[in-house]
């Protein structure tokens, strides 16, 4: 029995020092680049470098795809991830008819191809590949991100997605006629997301000629996502690469302790967001915590382990218009369960006592005299 649970013991130990000395590769950050003109029209090119942390595309990936009515398809429009992009159309286009124009040079060179699920932006611009609720998405959320008001038209019959864009003046454009529709008051010009065609793709206030007496249902975007646990970075010009270290103290520890976290983010970049990634066990990616970088670029975070359990953590910074984003190797912790410990605790104390108790025996059978044979008086 006590040999049996010294195996147990050990083989319990050994487990545990595999899990945390499992190697773990270092991730890599995913760059696309798209071609802008300066003007539906125009002859100047600008080439915009995108960069999505694998951190931020792991979480969307992980997040629910689930749609349980047509109202659901405003979940997958995502602002302010993609508010780099936006910010970085308003450089070079100074009209909202211009900027929302940008939107679908950029949608419009997205291979199209049928994908089920529904995806986030994020995933779109990745994979490098979606259909045209997946394009309307990510123009939506684009637009939105860029201060404008817009919905998504969805024309069930007809199995299509394209978006309205509200704008201060009609479109002065369009290859032909205006289409718009009207919406609580406000008037939505129609624009078409499919085409893969920069140069001569649609324009806002045009739409296929298929989709002329086609009825849309208007999905309006006041439950897309306000926030997220990072975005992408966007430049015209090439990024400095950074990388982002990261540490756990201690690597092995009982449940209910406490986890020290520390890293730095090269560059010596002063005052930035570092975000905190966590999954345990084969769970999917989830935000642990926050935490900002010191005038050295170091950062630290501590976290409670509240339950057991073997943690997969990694640090992520999203970059900005001149360093590109970075994610850190991935970190193990194992926390072991509180009462595991005192199961444990009782076999080691039995085997302690047995081998007092043996112990004790041996002496005891040593100090009792041999006895002596009698004694034959003279």
């Amino acid at each position: 029995m006590k040999e049996k649970t010294s195996r147990t013991f050990i083989g319990i130990i050994i487990i545990l020092a595999l899990s945390y000395m499992l190697p773990y590769c270092l991730a890599e950050d995913y760059s696309i680049s798209y071609k802008l003109l300066n003007h539906p029209d125009g002859s100047s090119y600008h080439r915009l470098n995108i960069v999505v942390p694998q951190s931020l595309y792991d979480y969307y990936s992980q997040k629910s795809h689930r749609l349980t009515s047509n109202n659901d398809f405003s979940k997958f429009v995502t602002p302010y991830a993609l508010k780099p992009i936006a910010d970085s159309l308003w450089e070079i286009y100074k009209d909202e008819e211009d900027f929302a124009n940008g939107v679908l040079m950029i949608v419009h060179q997205i291979p199209y191809e049928e994908t089920v699920p529904a995806k986030y932006p994020v995933e779109t611009i990745t994979e490098n590949r979606g259909d045209c609720d997946l394009f309307s998405f990510t123009a939506a959320a684009l637009i939105k991100a860029g201060g404008l008001d817009v919905v998504l038209l969805y024309y069930e019959q007809k199995a299509h997605m394209n978006i309205g864009v509200h704008l201060s003046h009609e479109p002065r454009d369009t290859r032909g006629p205006v289409c718009f529709i009207k919406y609580n008051g406000i008037t939505y010009y129609v624009a078409e997301c499919t085409g893969e065609n920069l140069e001569d793709g649609w324009r806002v206030g045009e739409r296929p000629e298929d989709l002329e007496h086609a009825s849309a249902q208007v999905i309006a975007l006041e439950n897309s996502e306000d926030v997220a646990p990072g975005q992408v970075s966007a430049s015209y010009t090439a990024q400095e690469t950074t990388s982002i270290s990261l540490k756990i103290s201690p690597p092995l520890l009982i449940q209910g302790g406490i986890i020290i976290l520390n890293g730095q983010l090269t560059s010596v970049l002063t005052n930035k967001n570092v975000t905190i990634y966590v999954k345990v066990n084969a769970a999917s990616w989830k935000i642990l915590g926050t935490t900002f970088t010191g005038s050295d670029g170091r950062f630290a975070y501590t976290w409670k382990a509240e339950i057991a359990g073997t943690f997969s953590i990694r640090a992520s910074w999203s970059g900005d218009d001149v360093y590109a984003g970075s994610i850190s190797p991935t970190q193990t912790v194992t926390v072991i369960p509180s009462f595991l410990i005192y199961l444990l605790t009782i076999p080691f104390i039995l085997i302690c006592l047995g081998v007092v108790a043996v112990l004790v025996s041996k002496q005891s059978q040593q100090e009792i005299p041999e006895p002596q044979p009698p004694q034959i008086p003279s």
